[in-house]
């Protein structure tokens, strides 16, 4: 039975249940597979493009990001539900990922990581060859010939 390569399979065990965390919730994600690329795609609305940092080491990609406090000043906050602060999110890279390769793109609030497959990782079809051609055998006792 075949299976589907997925590197990001422990991020989603990692996802549910107990481990959601108040930064992944001020960082909601969705992770999608599109032909040869995974695509992270992260709600960071209100942030400052100049405080979103990615960076990988070793398999750990992480992404920072920060939403300043608006200045209180003279005001009386009737509601106050946007976090703000430093948030940061970690995801761990499988082994069939070209991490050197990632690109980063902030848009309308969402930040879109494209993470190509590594070319090893890539399925590819591979040749069967096979040898065709008849075997004569003769038979001493008969004088015969017979082909198989």
């Amino acid at each position: 039975m075949a299976t589907t390569f997925d590197p990001f399979r422990d991020i989603d065990r990692m996802l549910s249940g107990a481990l959601r965390t108040p930064a992944s919730a001020a960082m909601p994600m969705d992770l999608y597979r599109t032909g040869d690329h995974f695509v992270a795609a992260i709600d960071l609305p209100g942030v400052d493009p100049s405080t979103i940092d990615v960076d990988v080491e070793d398999r750990t990609l992480t992404i920072r990001a920060e939403r300043r406090e608006q200045p209180d000043g003279d005001v009386q906050w009737l509601s106050h539900e946007r976090l703000s602060g430093t948030f940061a999110r970690q995801l761990t890279l499988g082994y069939g990922v070209a991490s050197d390769r990632i690109s980063a793109d902030y848009s309308d609030g969402v930040l879109t990581l494209t993470i190509p497959v590594a070319e090893e990782a890539k399925p590819r079809k591979i040749s069967v060859s096979h040898t065709s051609g008849h075997q004569t055998i003769e038979s001493e006792a008969h004088g015969e010939s017979a082909a198989s």
